[in-house]
């Protein structure tokens, strides 16, 4: 950093499991400094800023007025993630959110407003698209490399949350399931890849009323589930390109592609063999054929991958775990006076993309998206 540049403070509200990644992440990026963090369990926080360095923990309240931070780091659970920000930015600061942006459309709408009255960043999780990857992927159809892109398909099946996570009641309640979960990294990946949706349409089924945690202290406890386990949808890109999406909390494993994108003049590929992984990753493979090698014929595995595909280099960006980068370019989003690539904007069209497949099946139509937002520029190759 330079000697000048001053320090970008945040804030760190919420502890818990995904807290550690973003600390771990943000003691290396250069110029930003998570001076206090805090949640409702105050215990909770002095473990982690005791682990990870934080100098102080208070109380979100105290946080939030605390008038020596610059940005509000979001790390709540997704029902209280839009009363965090608007909190946030009413307290003049900048917010970069976990996600999903919020539970509803409206919420999303009204931090947008306000961030805009208050001269404020706003960016919101999952920046996954700013690894390595996926920056791969999005070179290879700037460069034409498959043609023009006539659409794509993301499936990811797992069978819930409960056996890995001690907690996972909110994964089941109102606000929560697998599209909402899940959703926003296959969906942010395909606006930043090709561009905004236009409708959508979807179907759903909730499998179980109960589910049984599998690990921890509550091994097997009985959770009520409220929400649809099982999400299939279909959308019109604005570009006039087609998708479809399976997500699921009901599967219990499958051979079938995590994501491909098909052009005019071949297929990429970006497989995974952990089905959650496929979008909700910034590092890993990515394969593409096209019209001018000969066919392949079965869904190769990283050792066997027939001669007939093409390995695409993704050496370069962000290759391991980064989350917080997203935060680590809204900090050069203020100092640049530009939008952040992973945007309020961007995450509250993710967002009415999946309320619309949400809603479809009540409706029996494809669902219009009014919203829309700007095509995510690539990263730099040298970032920040």
């Amino acid at each position: 950093m330079n000697k000048a540049q001053k320090l970008f403070k945040v804030g760190l509200i919420g502890t818990g499991r995904i807290s550690d990644i973003y600390l771990q992440n943000c003691s290396k990026f250069d110029g930003i400094s998570v001076d206090v963090c805090g949640s409702l369990n105050l215990q909770e926080s002095e473990e982690k800023a005791q682990k990870f360095g934080v100098p102080r923990v208070a109380h979100p309240d105290a946080i939030i007025s605390d008038p020596g931070l610059d940005c509000i780091l979001n790390l709540t659970i997704p029902a209280a993630h839009a009363d965090i920000s608007l909190r946030s930015l009413n307290a003049g600061k900048h917010v970069y959110s976990e996600k999903p942006f919020a539970t509803n459309q409206e919420d999303a709408l009204k931090i947008l407003k306000l961030a805009k009255e208050k001269k404020l960043k706003v960016g919101n999780a999952p920046d996954t698209f700013l690894g390595g990857r996926w920056q791969t992927v999005r070179r290879l159809l700037d460069e034409g490399k498959i043609g023009i892109p006539t659409g794509c398909m993301a499936f990811v099946g797992t069978h819930g949350v409960e056996r890995h996570n001690p907690n996972p009641d909110f994964y089941y309640q109102k606000g929560g399931g697998p599209l909402l979960d899940l959703g926003p990294y296959y969906l942010t990946a395909m606006v930043f890849l090709m561009g905004p949706i236009s409708r959508v349409s979807g179907m759903a089924r909730k499998t179980f009323d109960k589910r049984q945690i599998e690990n921890g202290p509550r091994n097997g406890e009985w959770m009520d589930v409220e929400v649809d386990t099982h999400s299939l949808s279909m959308f019109e890109f604005e570009s006039g390109a087609l998708g479809s999406m399976t997500i699921s909390f009901d599967v219990w494993d499958s051979e079938t592609p995590r994501f491909e994108i098909y052009g005019t003049d071949g297929t990429i590929c970006i497989p995974d063999p952990d089905p959650v992984h496929g979008a909700n990753d910034f590092h890993g493979p990515v394969w593409y054929r096209t019209r001018k090698e000969s066919r392949w014929e079965f869904q190769p595995r990283p050792t066997d991958r027939p001669k007939d595909w093409l390995v695409a280099e993704n050496n370069y960006g962000y290759n391991e775990n980064s989350r917080g980068l997203g935060l680590l370019d809204l900090m050069k989003a203020v100092e640049e006076d530009r939008e952040p690539r992973a945007s309020g904007e961007l995450s509250s069209h993710v967002l009415e993309i999946m309320l619309g497949i949400l809603d479809s099946p009540n409706k029996g139509a494809f669902v219009d998206i009014k919203s829309r937002c700007n095509k995510p520029k690539p990263l730099p190759e040298i970032f920040p």
